[in-house]
């Protein structure tokens, strides 16, 4: 895993977060992140949770934030998480889980994004934060990999672009002054700018 500065600190004064890192190193142990050219899984909570400590977010939000992958792609449940770390994590855990029954991709994408709003500022915070940690990997892969990267996600690049471009709309919307929302704008602009050139210079 790479340096965690931020959170390790966090995990060695805080028992809630410490368990909430042990908990995610589990649930992740031997999973590869998809669109990251072969990342270690735990990379990307770890990634998600140190934006948020780097601006102050509570310990409450890191552990979610070090978590928000486990119910959706672990074999942990929400009522485990309840237990363990009290209703507020687990309510932003709650929040940011696909609910993988619906289908198609796309509309499963957008009862993602109203369920995300209507939870609050601070699931809207790591929803950001988890957007730009996976563009900024997808953006390291693509340019080692290119269009190659895309069949590791189970929907074509095109598409899971679109849901990004999505997701961005709705931060403009519901919560433009996060400090995330300007940084995801911006590697998501540099993503397609790199397709593109790509795609031009390809014979």
């Amino acid at each position: 895993m790479p340096p965690s500065s931020g959170i390790e600190a966090a995990a060695g004064r805080s028992e809630l977060i410490r368990e909430a890192l042990d908990m995610a190193r589990s649930a992740h142990a031997g999973q590869i992140r998809n669109g990251s050219g072969g990342m270690p899984y735990i990379d990307h909570p770890v990634a998600v949770a140190e934006l948020l400590s780097e601006r102050g977010f509570s310990d409450e939000v890191l552990a979610a934030a070090l978590l928000h992958d486990v119910v959706e792609d672990g074999e942990i449940s929400a009522a485990e998480i309840r237990e363990r770390f009290g209703d507020p994590v687990a309510s932003l855990v709650e929040a940011l889980t696909d609910d993988e029954s619906i289908d198609p991709y796309e509309l499963r994408k957008d009862e993602h994004r109203r369920h995300v709003a209507a939870a609050g500022p601070d699931a809207l915070a790591i929803y950001a934060a988890d957007k730009l940690t996976n563009v900024r990997a997808l953006r390291d892969a693509y340019a080692s990999q290119g269009e190659a990267v895309g069949e590791e996600f189970k929907v074509p690049l095109d598409v899971k672009l679109a849901v990004w471009e999505d997701d961005l709309a709705l931060l403009r919307e519901a919560a433009p002054a996060l400090p995330f929302r300007d940084a995801f704008e911006r590697a998501l602009a540099g993503l397609r700018a790199e397709r593109t050139d790509a795609r031009a210079t390809s014979p």
